[in-house]
């Protein structure tokens, strides 16, 4: 698992992942994610019904969790960015570039090829590791704020559909592949043969 400063000799283009160009597959990852979304919350709605979070008494506690839902919301796409980072620094990458694209917030190295298992792990971390934080917290935190981290964990499980997607369409690649993810798109390169 590591990252290379330089293409390896022997490797060519075998794919190319752009979704800002790509606005049929984009627009297939934001439905599946949004469809993602709704089943999280309905999920959380056996757990704590929704209407715990709507009939709180006075006005302004519902009030009051939406805006903390909010900011956290915006700190969480942060978060979530800087994992990608962390994980691509920890697999020896170099300078890491964040952007909004207006579409999606993003991390990329424009400097970096990495590995299949580096790539996966960078891809695939904020999932898991928000996903296990905001799963305790919602058990952990008081009962009136339980939709508050819900709601943070539906936007982490469906807002990693893009991860998803990528870590799926190069599943069956051969574990030799490279992938320069620049935070707008992805090329992955194979080594000929």
């Amino acid at each position: 698992m590591r990252a290379y400063h330089s293409l390896p000799d022997g490797y060519r283009e075998v794919l190319q992942i752009n979704m800002q160009s790509d606005r049929k597959t984009a627009l297939k990852i934001n439905v599946g994610a949004g469809i993602v979304n709704v089943l999280v919350l309905v999920a959380g709605h056996f757990i704590v019904p929704y209407t715990e979070f709507l009939n709180m008494s006075p006005v302004s506690a519902v009030f009051l969790r939406f805006a903390v839902m909010i900011i956290a919301y915006i700190v969480y796409m942060a978060m979530h960015e800087l994992t990608h980072a962390a994980v691509m620094k920890a697999v020896g990458g170099g300078k890491v570039v964040f952007g909004f694209t207006g579409l999606y917030a993003f991390a990329g190295s424009r400097e970096d090829w990495f590995d299949k298992t580096a790539y996966r792990c960078i891809a695939l971390a904020p999932l898991i590791v928000w996903g296990i934080v905001f799963g305790f917290l919602a058990f952990v935190v008081p009962r009136s704020w339980f939709w508050v981290v819900w709601f943070l964990q539906a936007g982490n499980i469906g807002g990693a559909a893009g991860d998803v997607y990528v870590t799926a369409k190069l599943w069956h690649m051969p574990d030799t592949i490279l992938v320069r993810d620049t935070g707008v798109d992805m090329t992955v390169y194979g080594r000929q043969e």
